[in-house]
């Protein structure tokens, strides 16, 4: 899939979550500033839910109520060790019936479930500046 604005990713993201089911787990790469954000918060507005998104970076996870679907938020670029993720409970939001969308989740690659998407976000700068690619590959 292709993006050639923040409006492209943020639709991107609102499309891909309107077909999200409860325990459904979605990870999110990409280099800084390739709009992961932007992304997250199309995919929010996407479960339905109206309230600001941010990305968790100090909190590892942001927890959001009010949608279709519990979703959570978990932001891992901070994370030191994966024992930080036990320590919050990953478990809790990763195998519940909300979810769960983890930016940066190559981190805690030996965590994650067996089953998940993967999303992939990277620039090409000869396609232009706002040029994304957005890949999407069941895992």
């Amino acid at each position: 899939m292709e993006s050639f604005s923040s409006r492209d990713t943020f639709q991107a993201g609102f499309l891909l979550a309107q077909q999200a089911g409860p325990g459904d787990v979605y990870c999110l790469e990409g280099d800084l500033g390739v709009g992961k954000t932007v992304f997250t918060q199309g995919f929010a507005k996407g479960l339905g839910i109206e309230e600001p998104v941010q990305s968790p970076t100090f909190t590892i996870v942001q927890e959001y109520e009010d949608g279709r679907l519990p979703f959570y938020h978990f932001d891992v670029y901070r994370i030191g060790d994966v024992e930080e993720m036990d320590e919050i409970g990953y478990e809790h939001y990763i195998y519940g019936q909300g979810v769960s969308l983890i930016e940066w989740a190559n981190l805690i690659q030996e965590i994650l479930p067996d089953h998940y998407t993967k999303i992939t976000i990277s620039k090409n700068l000869e396609r232009g500046f706002d040029y994304r690619e957005i890949k999407i590959e069941e895992i």
